[in-house]
């Protein structure tokens, strides 16, 4: 309700006013009445009205010098709206007091209607008065909130902190002690829930942030950053979200900061104390007070590293998963220091994956994907994921490796056996026979001859030998039949029907063409 006061020094005209207004405006306004200004003054000194309506010849103070202290020192802000009672002799004198904001002015006899008017139009002011102040106080608290942020986010990444005065003003909210802590939500396929998807889901379980934390940002990590009063707040956060299965979020909170100064190294503590749920996948909740001490480190396993390298590539498979678990100390895994397994994580990329694609060239793209992601640890949800991951990739590795080896063995075995083949075309020659030289199975060779030559190995022998024949023909005198049995042909009509497939003419065609391009050969040359 708007408060009102009535100032006139009758009191027929004051109770007139007040119950001209109650019966139009029953549950709109509280209404007082004064005498004079300085009654008047006084109750308005001891609570603010919004609005006066007040006479201009009263005793003790009139009605001009009430407007005068109404304006210059009547309280803070915006003063009351103010009207004006005047009767026709003192019109022009009332006019005088536009400089003191007057919204209106009513002649006595005082007329209902120009009453009501002039209230509905107060009213409709005072509203859209309001209106405008709370958007312009919306719009001060969110630059205030942006503002505090902004200083906080800093403080995150600042090492050294020495705050100004107006840097502490805008923080004087935060009340020492605190807690701060830092959330996460990992989906089943290890991407990340927005931060302010985050604070939703959060605003659905407990309710409005402010009410249970003292302020709340993003990091530049994209992770949800609260400051709450109490561990208790974040404990209550991680049973609401355990009691509706939400494994995915993640909490982890610092120490309690005791000044500006502590205020990065509580965000470490919390971020850290996050990344130590990368080892229990039964808690979403981890206090750093609870991880700070007593963990298990080990010396970084080189020589094992090593090992691990050299059986990629060999058939030893089940001992290379053995090996990878004594690497990453799996049996005492929920005691260690995450340090270790960062290293260990650090290490196999640069001794063990990038030392492979350095040696073999790059894999397949699904190898490669795969490396990328298990590059990072914290790509995945949990440890056991990442280990997962890691021995897939290692067996694809494995036989990704077997299989270059092997088809550079298979490269030297087909070299060997075309080099076999060159050498001996003129005997009686067959695939068993060249297999059995390289040692190969005869299936395997056939098969591995025709993807390393791209023909069958009759068609292969029977281009060499006719390769020979061409040569016999344009450089020598032999007979045909001479020629057949010189490259291998078990007669000579076999050897002149292979010679017309693959040449499309007779050998005795293709030594008459052979002897004339030679002749016109000659000729030119002479010439």
């Amino acid at each position: 309700m708007k408060r009102l006061i009535i100032v006139d020094d009758e009191k027929n005209i004051r109770q007139g006013l007040k119950a001209m207004i109650e019966r139009e405006f029953p549950s709109d306004y509280t209404i007082e009445m004064a005498g004079n200004g300085a009654e008047a003054l006084e109750m308005f000194q001891k609570e603010r009205a919004d609005i006066i309506i007040t006479d201009i010849r009263m005793p003790v103070m009139d009605g001009i010098k009430l407007l005068e202290h109404l304006s210059t020192g009547s309280g803070a802000g915006e003063g009351p709206a103010v009207v004006i009672l005047s009767g026709y002799d003192d019109f022009e004198y009332a006019k005088s007091a536009i400089r003191y904001r007057v919204k209106d002015y009513l002649l006595k006899p005082i007329r209902r209607d120009e009453l009501f008017d002039i209230l509905e139009r107060i009213d409709k002011e005072l509203k859209k008065q309001e209106q405008s102040d709370f958007k312009l106080e919306q719009e001060a608290e969110k630059f205030r909130k942006e503002l505090r942020s902004t200083r906080l986010r800093a403080l995150l990444m600042q090492k050294d902190v020495q705050l100004e005065r107006e840097q502490q003003e805008v923080l004087k909210d935060l009340a020492f002690p605190f807690t701060l802590g830092v959330l996460n939500y990992y989906y089943s396929d290890g991407s990340r829930m927005k931060p302010e998807e985050v604070q939703g889901l959060i605003e659905r379980l407990n309710g409005p942030l402010t009410s249970m934390f003292m302020e709340t940002l993003t990091d530049w990590d994209g992770k949800l950053v609260l400051i709450g009063r109490h561990k208790q707040s974040f404990e209550e956060l991680s049973k609401q979200a355990e009691a509706r299965e939400l494994r995915g979020l993640l909490i982890g909170i610092s120490s309690e900061c005791q000044s500006f100064e502590e205020i990065r190294s509580c965000y470490l503590k919390a971020c850290r104390a996050m990344q130590y749920t990368f080892l229990y996948p039964q808690s979403n909740y981890i206090d750093f007070e609870e991880v700070r001490e007593g963990r298990l480190s080990f010396p970084a396993p080189e020589e094992e590293l090593r090992k691990l390298l050299n059986m990629l590539g060999t058939e030893r498979e089940k001992e290379m998963k053995s090996l990878l678990a004594v690497i990453f100390q799996t049996e005492h895994l929920k005691l260690l220091d995450l340090s270790y397994l960062e290293t260990v994580g650090r290490k196999i990329n640069e001794r063990v994956l990038d030392e492979v694609f350095r040696v073999h060239g790059e894999a397949s793209v699904e190898i490669l994907k795969l490396y990328r992601t298990v590059g990072n640890m914290y790509n995945y949800r949990h440890f056991h994921d990442y280990y997962r991951a890691l021995e897939h990739l290692l067996i694809d590795l494995n036989e990704y490796i077997m299989g270059v080896r092997s088809a550079h063995t298979e490269h030297a075995d087909m070299k060997e056996a075309l080099a076999y083949i060159e050498a001996n075309y003129f005997r009686p020659l067959n695939m068993a026979m060249v297999s059995n030289h390289v040692s190969l199975n005869y299936s395997y060779f056939s098969e591995a001859f025709k993807a390393y030559t791209g023909e069958s190995f009759v068609l292969y022998l029977k281009k060499v030998r006719i390769h020979h024949a061409k040569e016999l023909l344009a450089g020598s005198r032999c007979k045909l039949a001479g020629v057949s049995e010189a490259v291998g042909f078990e007669s000579g009509k076999q050897f002149a029907r292979v010679f017309k497939e693959l040449e499309g003419i007779s050998p005795g065609e293709y030594r008459a063409k052979s002897l004339v391009d030679g002749y016109f050969s000659r000729d030119d040359q002479e010439l």
